[in-house]
């Protein structure tokens, strides 16, 4: 089995923190589902943005 290392361990942390947030504050069951979602999701925007910031 391939250790993921310090990095695996910090998206983890991240994804239950962003999971937790974004769901902690859908007001329906469906934007909860897309909370979760984002949750997933959120270091490719992350990603997207400093890129576009540092004109690459």
């Amino acid at each position: 089995m391939k250790e993921h290392g310090f990095f695996g361990g910090v998206y983890g942390m991240a994804f239950i923190g962003a999971a937790i947030y974004f769901i902690q504050h859908a007001t329906t069951f469906w934007l909860g589902v897309i909370g979760f979602i984002k949750a997933i999701f959120w270091p490719a925007f992350l990603m997207y943005k400093l890129l576009e910031y540092l004109k690459m």
